[in-house]
């Protein structure tokens, strides 16, 4: 349901096409979307109903903006320049680079075989995308044995080892002429569009003609490659009559999320695939236009000569973005292998809602357990609390995030205490909960940001009636909290809640007491890793301070190098010395902490 001031910028929306722009409470962009008809597309957000990913966006929304474009392939550029900028979650995001090596000819006098995944508008022949580096490798060593154009840097003087080998046209010592680079090009072209048929003849009669004349090495060499081409050039299965290079996309839709395949021809087979399955937000057709012009967008694409698409799409539209032909096909070959994308993504969707399902029972399932134990309504959102110090020094705290179950180990925070005051000096728990939960909630408060659905403190009553004290009488927070309790034997026993210190046991074999381990052991680990960090770097203070021509600007530079004993009394004096140490206080360092550390054992 829109709010008033959005009922009043809906009435208010043009009927062009154009780009929208979702905003949330803080004013962030959370959405960007295109559309042929602004007025009607930007409306359906708020006068339908919604479920998934879709329905949790327009939970979000409280403020949108659009930009008018002329035509639909402006909103789709324009579309695709916002998604960059402004990266919205709801979003799809597809990584810069595609990380597949590609094999490419050189534009120079001398040309060269390269491997590469930087794609230049450099005069250069690309072929590829390759599954994997070894393949791509392997397939380059066969064409500088079988088609050599230069393997060396160049003019010398005199042959080289590759001349020697026959695997160089001799640029090292001769200027070689176009023409017969421009022959050996052409071979190497047909070779990587799939053109093996004519190689594997030529080759299997130069064998048996070195078998004839008893130069068995050379035959079995012969003999080699041939098994190579039959080994990595045809070991996929021809699943077209032509060359062309294309790519494939197909989608399937269902329960609000969409699956994309798309298939990569080349040299007449199926090279290599990619998948994606994200929430839909749109409809199909729309999502996979952005996939499509997204996927093209990235560093180091080359571009096929023909994109087949499933019927719907705006191919008209892409093919004028893209500058090459994008279709749709009715019959034949091109249908069936389109139709086979679709059936990959089907069963990969279907396999995803598999193993979701599977997984919420884990995590989603386990998260509601805990909540149901402690009576309170289910939310998304844990966080968990502990504390450490070492005989009330070095004290620190850190907080642990879970999310449907899952750790957000992004949203992971570590505190040093502050308020170290003389009658505790760190041991006094108490005093760390007031300090970590005010210094933690007060800033969500103030930087506007969601705060959690329960809170666990690793602890006893203590802990948890400090931190309820802060959040009500000096937050003004209404948040359950709940305090991890362990056995005699250090393992996770119960939860206590309520106003009655009331005991909240769960099944020992359930998934939500087995998620509760996993909350109170990774706080406990986080905290503690924490801890030695802190306790070791201000062991390394203490003792880099006992020595003499050692000052605090110098301290701060070891311990920005070297975060242990160990680490400097291991680093060569010259390495101390490039920090501006001198050659004898860079020995002296050295020499102390062996002194010290000496003494301690």
């Amino acid at each position: 349901m829109a709010t008033e001031y959005l009922e009043h910028k809906l009435k208010l929306l043009p009927a062009r096409p154009g780009c929208y722009l979702m905003k949330d409470l803080n004013s962030r962009i959370i959405y960007v979307g295109k559309a042929k008809n602004l007025k009607n597309r930007v409306r359906s957000y708020f006068k339908s109903e919604h479920e998934g990913k879709t329905a949790k966006l327009v939970s979000q929304i409280r403020d949108f903006e659009t930009i008018v474009t002329t035509t639909d392939k402006e909103a789709f550029l324009l579309e695709i320049t916002l998604i960059q900028k402004h990266q919205p979650y709801f979003n799809i995001k597809l990584k810069q680079g595609t990380g597949y090596p590609y094999i490419k000819i050189t534009a120079d006098r001398d040309p060269q075989l390269l491997i590469t995944s930087q794609i230049k508008k450099d005069g250069g022949f690309y072929f590829g995308p390759y599954p994997n580096i070894y393949a791509a490798q392997e397939t380059l060593h066969f064409l500088q044995k079988v088609y050599p154009l230069r393997r060396c840097n160049g003019y010398a003087g005199r042959p080289c080892l590759y001349y020697h080998m026959g695997q160089c046209l001799g640029a090292c010592f001769q200027t070689v002429p176009v023409e017969k680079y421009q022959a050996q090009i052409a071979k190497i072209k047909s070779f990587l569009n799939g053109q093996v048929g004519p190689v594997k003849q030529s080759l299997t009669k130069k064998m048996a003609t070195a078998a004839k004349e008893l130069k068995f090495e050379r035959a079995a060499e012969l003999r080699d490659q041939i098994k190579y081409i039959e080994q990595t050039v045809e070991k996929q299965k021809i699943i077209s009559h032509d060359h062309t290079p294309r790519d494939l996309f197909n989608y399937y839709i269902d329960k609000g999320w969409i699956s994309i395949q798309v298939f990569f021809i080349r040299q007449a087979r199926l090279m290599k695939r990619e998948q994606r399955i994200f929430p839909c937000i749109n409809t199909p057709e729309e999502e996979l236009a952005t996939f499509i012009l997204q996927f093209y967008n990235r560093k180091n694409r080359v571009f096929p000569r023909e994109v087949l698409v499933p019927r719907g799409m705006a191919a008209t539209t892409l093919a004028e973005i893209l500058q090459i032909p994008v279709r749709t096909p009715q019959r034949g070959q091109k249908r069936d292998l389109l139709k086979m994308a679709g059936d990959n993504a089907q069963l990969a969707l279907e396999e995803k809602f598999r193993l979701l399902e599977l997984d919420n029972r884990q995590t989603v399932g386990a998260q509601k357990q805990i909540f149901e134990a402690l009576g309170v309504p289910y939310g998304s959102t844990i966080e968990a609390f502990d504390h450490s110090h070492l005989q009330g020094s070095d004290a620190v705290s850190a907080m642990v995030c879970f999310v449907d179950g899952k750790p957000q180990k992004s949203n992971y925070r570590k505190y040093k205490i502050k308020n170290l005051l003389e009658e505790h000096n760190g041991a006094d728990e108490a005093a760390n909960t007031r300090e970590v939960i005010y210094r933690r909630y007060s800033r969500l408060l103030k930087e506007k940001k969601p705060l959690p659905d329960l809170i666990l403190m690793d602890g006893g009553l203590i802990e948890v009636r400090v931190a309820e004290d802060v959040l009500k009488n000096e937050l003004g927070l209404n948040l359950p909290v709940a305090g991890m309790v362990k056995d005699n034997h250090h393992n996770t026993s119960h939860l206590i809640f309520g106003p009655e210190e009331q005991v909240m046991s769960l099944e020992r074999r359930s998934q939500g007491f087995y998620l509760l381990q996993r909350i109170q052991d990774e706080v406990h680990r986080f905290v503690i890793s924490y801890h030695r960090q802190t306790h070791s770097k201000n062991a390394l203070s203490s003792q880099l301070e006992s020595i003499k021509g050692v000052g605090p600007k110098t301290r701060i530079k070891l311990l920005k190098k070297y975060s242990s004993v160990k680490k400097i009394k291991e680093a060569p004096v010259a390495d101390l010395m490039e920090l501006g140490l001198s050659q004898m206080l860079a020995q002296t360092i050295k020499l102390s902490l062996s002194a010290t550390a000496s003494r301690e054992h």
